[in-house]
């Protein structure tokens, strides 16, 4: 029995769509919007030659697996909101996966820990 999501295979990239922002703690992230509400979602990457991290978007394999579990709907209802300068409400991929009730990834030594608010 495997404790962590891995990445499957065969995967599709059909919901959640890239943004480009300026965000003070990231430039890019995956957005996933309905209507006029939005939800921007980041994860965390490590240079392990500058050995420095930095926030972008996800994942593509992880997309629709975070958009098509059960209760995505009800996570994006409580968090998603129409954008303030271009900006909308942000959640890292961990706080999403633990919402929903999912395997999280493996975490790494060199991830950034945030309380479970948006950012």
């Amino acid at each position: 029995m495997r404790y962590f999501t891995e990445k499957p295979k065969y995967y599709t990239t059909m919901f959640g769509e890239t943004y480009h922002c300026n965000h003070p703690i990231y430039n890019t992230c995956t957005l996933y919007k309905i209507g006029y509400k939005g939800v921007s979602v980041i994860q965390q990457r490590y240079d392990a030659q500058t050995k420095h991290t930095y926030w972008t978007e996800i994942d593509p394999w992880l997309c629709d697996i975070l958009y098509l579990a059960p209760g995505f709907k009800d996570f994006f209802n409580e968090y998603a909101a129409e954008p303030t300068g271009n900006l909308y409400p942000t959640v890292n991929v961990r706080q999403v996966m633990w919402r929903l009730r999912m395997k999280p990834l493996k975490r790494e030594r060199w991830e950034t820990v945030f309380d479970r608010k948006t950012l």
